[in-house]
């Protein structure tokens, strides 16, 4: 999953979204070097990735993205998923997304001092372009995309993902609300984490 699904997905604790959001650059042993709290997010952000890789409804939205992406169609999935998780937000929390997004880089700030030095050099750029509410708009999707392709691995297909996502806009959102309600039941049901803005919705 992308970002907002792991601040969601971290409770109300502050040091486990910190570990949560961090996971993807802290490998292997490296998280003992930890907090407890943060340990804790920096596994929580492995299992939840593993769920979410291994789950049949994510293989079918991947498929979308597959023929241009081949092994980067999960991190286009992830993506295109918090694109739905901030339109349907009202359904999944009772509090504002604007609320949440300001605790997350709240909490970022406030512990600057523990976080890996790749996430430091990029936090003030995620901060200033407010690059998790961008995710509400198609517009805000090409722009992380094009982005994320120039400063990482991801092919330059941002034409491709764009026009697959608006072919399959109603597919893909129907597999991540289908998705999203088993994500959170694993989360609180396997690791005890209590999303206390939780809506359930009753499918």
């Amino acid at each position: 999953m992308n970002v907002l699904a792991h601040i969601y997905l971290s409770g109300d604790s502050d040091k486990i979204i910190i570990g949560n959001y961090i996971g993807d650059y802290v490998k292997g042993r490296d998280y003992l070097k930890y907090p407890d709290p943060v340990r804790k997010g920096i596994i929580l952000h492995r299992n939840i990735d593993a769920f979410t890789d291994r789950h049949p409804i994510v293989h079918r939205s991947k498929i979308f993205f597959t023929r241009k992406y081949h092994k980067y169609s999960g991190v286009i999935t992830d993506i295109i998923y918090d694109h739905f998780l901030t339109r349907e937000w009202n359904f999944f929390s009772r509090r504002p997304l604007e609320s949440v997004t300001y605790n997350f880089y709240r909490a970022m700030v406030n512990n600057f001092e523990i976080l890996p030095d790749d996430v430091r050099k990029m936090m003030p750029f995620f901060i200033i372009n407010n690059w998790i509410e961008s995710y509400q708009t198609v517009r805000g999707i090409r722009h992380v995309l094009s982005t994320l392709s120039k400063r990482s691995s991801l092919p330059n297909e941002t034409r491709f993902a764009i026009k697959a996502l608006k072919k399959n806009y109603y597919s893909l959102q129907d597999d991540f609300m289908e998705f999203f309600p088993q994500l959170i039941d694993y989360v609180e049901n396997d690791f005890g984490i209590e999303i206390s803005h939780r809506i359930t919705i009753p499918f």
